[in-house]
C-alpha cells in the first residue's frame, strides 16, 4: 500500500502521486510509531490559508467554545490562533472569559464562510440596537421617559420651595 507524506491518505498501488496534494507517494511502513496528535492537526491544515498576518473573525464567550469553533476551522483546513480577549478582567488560570479567534488573512473568507458570520466591515456600519428584539427597544425607550419624569417632577419640586 502507497501513502502520501504529507497528508497521510492511502492510495492504490498503481499510482504514483497523491489525488489530493500532488506529493509522490510512498511505501506505507507498517512498523513506523504512529504519529503524534501535533503532527496529525498539522496534516489537516491547507498551506493556502496559512499565509498572511493574523486577523479576528469571531469572539466566543468561553474558552470551550473557542476549542470548538478552532476545531471546526481546522476540520476544514484553516488554522486558528486562540487569545483572550482584551479588557476582562479574569485570572489567566480560569477557562471563563471572552475569547478571540485569529486566523490567517488567507484564510479569513473561508474561516467566516465555515463559521457563519459575516464580514466585519459589513457589520461595523450597523448600529448597535439593529441587532436588538422589538421588546428591549420598547422596555429602554419607556426606561428613558420614566427617568425624564422623575427628573422633572424633582425639578418641579425643587422650584416649587
Amino acid at each position: 500500500m502507497l501513502v502520501c507524506p504529507s497528508c497521510a491518505t492511502g492510495h492504490d498501488g498503481g499510482e504514483r502521486f497523491c489525488g489530493r496534494c500532488g506529493v509522490p507517494l510512498v511505501d506505507a511502513d507498517a512498523s513506523a510509531p504512529p504519529a503524534s496528535e501535533r503532527r496529525e492537526r498539522a496534516r489537516k491544515i491547507r498551506p493556502q490559508y496559512a499565509e498572511g498576518p493574523l486577523v479576528k473573525v469571531v469572539g466566543a464567550r468561553n474558552q470551550a467554545e473557542a476549542e470548538w469553533l478552532q476545531g471546526m476551522l481546522l476540520e476544514e483546513g484553516v488554522p486558528s490562533l486562540m487569545r483572550r480577549s482584551g479588557g476582562f478582567d479574569v485570572p489567566d488560570f480560569l477557562a471563563s472569559g471572552p475569547r478571540d479567534i485569529l486566523v490567517p488573512t488567507s484564510g479569513a473568507d473561508a474561516a467566516r464562510d465555515i463559521l457563519g458570520v459575516g464580514d466585519p466591515q459589513l457589520a461595523a456600519g450597523a448600529t448597535a440596537g439593529d441587532g436588538a428584539a422589538p421588546w428591549v427597544r420598547a422596555l429602554a425607550v419607556a426606561l428613558a421617559v420614566l427617568i425624564a419624569a422623575v427628573l422633572a417632577a424633582g425639578l418641579y419640586e425643587a422650584l416649587r420651595l
